[in-house]
């Protein structure tokens, strides 16, 4: 999606203001003293915003104008709840609500619905997740998660299951080199006891991984990533990746 040649919401991209903070931060201030033009020019000022936002969302299969729409609420509703008092650029305020607004309507409008009892389960699930993680320095158990809740330990698989977003058979979960192997190159068609005996070994295997392993594996073969660009993103060498790729291959292998 590149400015210049998009149109969405039957608006040019290419022809969206951009303001300069200091701009936004006259604009914040006439607004808060009842100037309503300030406010739409301060929403006509930052659809930039909005857009370079649902680009990363273009993945999900929305239509972008949708998108952008939910994207321009949470731009107001930034822009309405902004504190100018706060020493804080006002995009580093937006952005997150932006997002927040749009997951909001992606999980909302998933074609698969769940309860919101549900919904909030999971989401307190991983909160206090994030808890025990702080507290134990490691990534808890659904038991210990389940305790701290005081639920049913099968209450939080559920929920933790039901927010996942479905993934197409077309994601593409490994590529190197121009080969791409997509996910449904990984389906069977025949799935027998001893499938499932060796994928619950896989798994438990790779539980066992230290939790740096287990970040590498998934962005080399899950995100597709090259041992390079893991190793910026993790701040280690490129060969501190290679070894620690193999040595948990073979961690699992053994496992």
């Amino acid at each position: 999606m590149q400015y210049g040649k998009v149109e969405i919401c039957g608006v040019n991209t290419s022809k969206l203001k951009v303001l300069k903070e200091s701009e936004k931060t006259e604009l914040l201030h006439k607004m808060h003293t009842g100037d309503t033009s300030a406010r739409e020019m301060l929403i006509q000022g930052n659809l930039r915003l909005v857009l370079s936002v649902v680009q990363r969302f273009t993945n999900r299969g929305e239509n972008p104008d949708d998108l952008f729409q939910v994207g321009c609420i949470g731009l107001i509703k930034a822009i309405d709840n902004f504190d100018i008092a706060q020493s804080v650029r006002f995009s580093t305020y937006a952005v997150p609500m932006i997002i927040g607004e749009i997951r909001r309507y992606l999980r909302d409008n998933n074609a698969v619905r769940v309860s919101r009892s549900m919904r909030d389960t999971a989401y307190h699930a991983m909160q206090v997740k994030e808890q025990l993680v702080a507290e134990l320095d490691r990534d808890p158990t659904v038991e210990e998660i389940a305790e701290r809740m005081q639920r049913k330990k099968e209450d939080i698989v559920l929920a933790l299951e039901a927010i996942v977003d479905p993934v197409s058979l077309y994601e593409p979960v490994f590529a190197d080199g121009g080969d791409t192997i997509y996910v449904m190159d990984q389906v069977s068609d025949k799935v027998t006891d001893e499938n499932w005996i060796e994928e619950m070994q896989l798994k438990s295997a790779i539980h066992a991984l230290p939790s740096r392993e287990k970040r590498i594996l998934y962005l080399r073969f899950f995100m597709g990533k090259t041992q390079m660009e893991v190793a910026r993103e993790i701040g280690i060498s490129q060969a501190q990746v290679s070894r620690l790729e193999k040595s948990a291959i073979r961690q699992i292998k053994k496992g």
